[in-house]
């Protein structure tokens, strides 16, 4: 149930920043920069905070390599789905949700990976800086 919570979260996170529908920030501040920027700028930082907050825990869970490794295999996953004929290029639409789908696991195994690690190993990992 953890990953799936992480994993909508994730999703959610990507899916309101951009998505192929109109509903997104990205679209919403191009049209609205002239009358509201300062709610634009607002609501942009908030999802810069989010998303620093999320690319930190992700990098200290699984690193640059996990990452890496993991786009990797869904990398190869989207591959077999384009020759399977499941999935096509001249799809943008689909392609842009593929890739939101993509970008949100790899951002929820960053964010789970201690609490799986903890549970296959039995070990618990401790960020000590030595900073107390």
């Amino acid at each position: 149930m953890g990953f799936l919570v992480r994993w909508l979260v994730a999703f959610v996170l990507l899916a309101v920043t951009f998505n192929p529908t109109d509903l997104n920030f990205v679209k919403w501040a191009r049209d609205a920069w002239d009358e509201q920027t300062s709610i634009v700028v607002l609501c942009g930082l908030i999802l810069l905070v989010i998303y620093v907050v999320f690319l930190t825990a992700v990098l200290r869970g699984i690193g640059a390599l996990g990452v890496t490794l993991v786009l990797a295999v869904i990398a190869a996953l989207v591959w077999v789905l384009l020759d399977l004929g499941w999935l096509s290029i001249e799809n943008p639409g689909a392609m842009t949700w593929v890739a939101i789908m993509a970008l949100s696991v790899v951002l929820a195994v960053g964010m789970y990976w201690g609490i799986l690690w903890r549970r296959i190993s039995g070990q618990i990992e401790v960020d000590d800086d030595g900073d107390l």
